[in-house]
């Protein structure tokens, strides 16, 4: 799975923004009755292994214009030894009937939801004999209004259905046995209204009519856990083809691309995407896709992207587009596809056993996903994004509250919290960091390797350091990897030089200033490059030496900004290196701007010195590395660090550095007015206008994008290109005033523009404007707008700065309905960060106060501490060092 985080982390420093994420939360269940609970301890995590399935035939009838839909299930069992009960999962379904088939007779049985995560108990009127046992069926449940589950939306005139199944929601939609370490065949049949298309992880085997329906009969699944079940039907547009025989596949792959039917004159992309990227992972993997088919199914409630056996589901904005689609788009589109057509493999083929090791699965993903995105367009430049977003997640892996990588599973509630910055961007950083010190043959061997041992079963991480450190022949690489996995925090290595071409070098564990974190220890593959030489060693002692005879030029500490860790070099060094930044190819430019960030945050750079990496990185032709170009600056000018006297002057730098660059490159809003661009030059236009919109406030630029989005609101669409869309209509925003922005929102929700439609709902939620503010959390409410939306705008409201504290109050009187469960796998998960833009150990203390005794015993409470300590961390470097950061800023030239 692919939550939306690549987009937001990948776009963020040009100002684009993320909606809120949603996580299922199951209504409480009935109490069970004493007797049945007394039966046994009620599983937490894992069930026992006293029945373990064999086989599932899943009936569902499914009328996506209904509240509800019903099933019929079968599920062979085979039970250890005789028992009066079986437990299994189901949340929140209807019983009708339930029974266990034995040798040819029917056993009824009583169905009982004994918690709230969806453990079931099934108890019979006598014991069941040990060995096969077929468990039936007959119930119905209603659908889900976020992406968990069996959910719906309407879009336009028409009802459609999706599954999001992933983590634990399976349970919501059938009787199971909700595990990835079961992994088995499925035979689906879907029964809908005559006239949809039903989509499921097989071919339609067969389809007839059967009592007034169209029954969709499909050929039965290779082996899959419940959480890869796919499930899609409503009246959607698709486009069909296939893709080409390779050589590790001699026949065509059919494959298709699905959404719902306003977007059907946009799936050509998409189309000619997935082909070539199905071509790059089969040359990864050696190896052909290993599904019959391969469908890309779309939808507007989706969060972010779920790699369903043979039947992907995405967000529409991630599918959707024209081929002259803005830059982030596109390169949201190549590396969230490749990263869940990786899953095809690596995830769905071979499987983890529980879910501890989902780390693995996303990690790697996530490490291909950007890989394998670059071959498909290397004009994109997506590749550098890796690096942004594994920098990005040590923010987060730097405070003391956290976890590791691979991070124990003992309770339900602990599952969705491991889908996090931490598994994907630190995992993903880890992988690169492994594989670039292994050398990309011996990785890709030791992946294959790995593939080969587990094809259609599961496996552990150890099973994957196993073939790693056999294919690179070191025993090292096994401890290394575990002292990343097993072990949170963020390696810091100091250089000191020692010699010609030498430096010695020294692993901490890297803090916040006011932070004291224990003492741990990595083995870190470090790899560092002066000029053109370039020297690696893996420092797994506390001190160590690197050496780099005959390199010429500034020490590069981070050789590609591969490398999980910090540096911290002497005030020579880090000048040197400084000057050098325009130069830096941009996964070490983007290594150096988080370094010299940190630097600050720990109490030891000095404000000039980021004032000096932004003039280098400005001007670095890389996109990712000039979007970071301000990252330490705007950190602590959101924070409110600066006096008036510094902003105004921090204004007028940021206004030098990128006014005359906008002007020579020339600024035309209109649509298709850059189209035959090289895209890294057109995506740091955006850039530029941003910066100078948002930070620098432009009053010229800021005029033209409001301009521009009033003409385009009053019908010509051709008046601003889609890659200004989101700033423009926060600029016009900004001014509109609740009437203006009520317009707005209504124009929103007659749009069903993937694109316009989130980009217009965000403008309002995050207009700044007070009144329009207490409006959206109090009175934007229509049957049009999503629960998911709804979210998302509360969200806008209260990270917006203007009107954060007005959100914190609103927060405080309505959680509940922020808890309700209906936005979808992650918001509740994550609804903490709402408020992590405070800065302040007052605000930290009173965060802590509401929110601890409200969020305990729930996914959130990990993200909970981390948000705390964030507010407390900023604050507290606000207190030490906020005069000197003003009085430096004021002094620049």
């Amino acid at each position: 799975m692919r939550a939306l985080l690549a987009g937001c982390i990948a776009v963020a420093a040009m100002g684009a923004t993320c909606g809120g994420y949603a996580a299922a939360q199951a209504a409480p269940s009935p109490t069970p009755a004493p007797d049945i609970v007394a039966l046994a301890p009620v599983p937490q995590g894992r069930l026992t292994d006293a029945a373990r399935p064999v086989a599932y035939r899943i009936d569902l009838t499914v009328d996506p214009a209904q509240p509800r839909f019903s099933g019929r299930v079968e599920i062979d069992v085979q039970l250890k030894q005789a028992a009066r009960f079986v437990d299994l999962h189901g949340r929140g379904l209807a019983m009708r009937h339930v029974e266990a088939r034995v040798r040819g007779q029917a056993v009824p049985g009583t169905w009982t939801q004994v918690d709230d995560s969806g453990v079931a108990r099934l108890t019979f009127p006598r014991p069941l004999p040990a060995g096969p046992i077929t468990l039936a069926f007959d119930y119905d449940a209603a659908f889900g209004e976020g992406p968990s589950g069996l959910f719906r939306a309407k879009v336009g005139d028409d009802w459609d259905v999706w599954s999001q199944l992933q983590s634990i929601d399976a349970r919501a939609v059938f009787p199971s046995f909700d595990e990835p370490g079961f992994k088995l065949p499925f035979t689906v049949t879907l029964r809908t209204p005559p006239g949809l298309m039903a989509v499921s992880n097989a071919p339609v085997a067969r389809r007839a009519a059967e009592r007034g329906l169209d029954a969709h009969r499909f050929a039965p699944t290779a082996p899959l856990p419940t959480y890869l079940v796919a499930v899609m039907i409503g009246p959607f547009a698709k486009l069909e083809g296939a893709v080409a025989p390779t050589p590790e596949r001699a026949v065509p792959l059919p494959l298709r691309i699905i959404s719902p039917r306003p977007n059907g004159d946009r799936l050509a992309f998409a189309l000619d995407g997935s082909k070539a990227i199905v071509g790059h992972l089969e040359s990864y993997f050696g190896e052909a896709f290993p599904f019959s088919k391969l469908d890309q199914i779309t939808s507007p409630v989706q969060s972010g992207a779920m790699e369903n056996a043979g039947a992907a589901l995405y967000n529409d904005a991630l599918i959707v587009m024209a081929n002259d689609a803005a830059v982030p788009q596109k390169r949201n589109f190549g590396m969230v596809v490749a990263h869940e057509l990786a899953h095809q493999w690596f995830g769905d083929l071979v499987t983890p056993a529980w879910w501890d090791d989902i780390w693995l699965n996303e990690s790697f993903a996530n490490w291909l996903g950007y890989r394998i995105g670059n071959a498909w367009r290397p004009d994109l430049n997506i590749g550098t994004g890796a690096a942004v977003e594994g920098f990005a997640a040590m923010q987060t892996d730097a405070l003391l509250a956290g976890r590791a990588i691979r991070q124990p599973i003992e309770r339900s509630v602990q599952i969705d919290a491991a889908f996090d910055m931490i598994t994907y961007g630190k995992g993903g950083h880890v992988v690169a960091m492994i594989a670039a010190y292994m050398g990309d043959e011996k990785f890709r061997s030791g992946v294959r390797r790995y593939m080969a041992a587990h094809r259609h079963g599961n496996a552990t991480s150890t099973d994957f350091f196993r073939a790693m450190a056999e294919a690179a022949q070191d025993a090292r690489i096994l401890p290394a990897m575990r002292s990343f996995t097993d072990q949170q925090g963020v390696p810091l290595v100091t250089f000191q030089p020692a010699g010609s071409g030498q430096y010695a070098v020294t692993q901490s564990r890297y803090a916040r200033l006011g932070t004291v974190p224990p003492l741990t220890q990595w083995g870190v593959p470090l790899c560092a490059r002066q000029g053109a030489v370039r020297s690696c060693t893996l420092l797994d002692t506390p001190q160590g030496q690197i050496v780099l005879k005959g390199g010429a030029g500034p020490l590069m500490p981070n050789s590609g900004g591969t490398g999980y860790y910090r540096f911290e070099l002497p005030q020579a060094e880090w000048d040197a290196l400084i000057a050098a930044a325009d130069t830096l190819p941009g996964g070490e430019a983007v290594a150096v701007a988080d370094s010299l960030r940190a630097s600050f945050e720990a109490g030891r750079a000095s404000p000039a010195q980021l004032a000096a990496l932004a003039r280098k990185l400005a001007l670095n032709p890389d996109s990712y590395a000039s979007a970071v170009a301000l990252a330490g600056l705007e950190g602590i000018n959101a924070a409110g660090f600066f006096d008036a006297p510094a902003l105004a002057s921090y204004r007028r730098f940021v206004h030098g550095l990128y006014a005359p660059r906008l002007a020579a490159s020339g600024f035309d809003l209109k649509a298709g007015v850059y189209a035959q661009e090289a895209p890294e030059i057109s995506q740091q236009r955006v850039q530029l206008v941003w910066t100078l919109a948002t930070i620098a406030r432009d009053a010229a630029v800021r005029t033209a994008l409001k301009g521009a989005a009033d003409a385009y609101l009053g019908g010509n669409t051709r008046a601003l290109d889609n890659a200004y869309l989101d700033l423009a209509l926060k600029m016009w925003s900004a001014d509109a005033g609740p009437d203006g922005t009520k317009k707005l929102f209504e124009r929103a929700l007659s749009s069903q523009d993937p694109v316009f439609r989130p980009s217009a709902l965000d403008a309002v939620g995050a207009s700044g404007n007070a009144d329009t503010a207490r409006w959206v959390l109090s009175d934007a409410r229509d049957p049009r707008l999503r629960p998911t939306e709804r979210n998302a705008m509360i969200n806008a409201v209260i990270r917006t700065e203007q009107t954060r504290e007005l959100g914190w109050e609103w927060m405080k009187g309505n959680l509940p309905e922020l808890l309700d469960g209906a936005g979808g796998i992650f918001f509740t998960t994550r609804l903490p960060r709402m408020v992590s833009g405070f800065c302040s150990v007052a605000r930290a203390d009173e965060i802590a106060g509401f929110l601890r005794p409200r969020l305990a015993g729930k996914p959130s409470e990990l993200d909970l501490e981390r948000t705390i300590e964030r507010v407390r961390s900023c604050g507290m470097l606000k207190d030490a060092r906020a005069a000197e950061a003003s009085q430096a800023v004021a002094a620049l030239p």
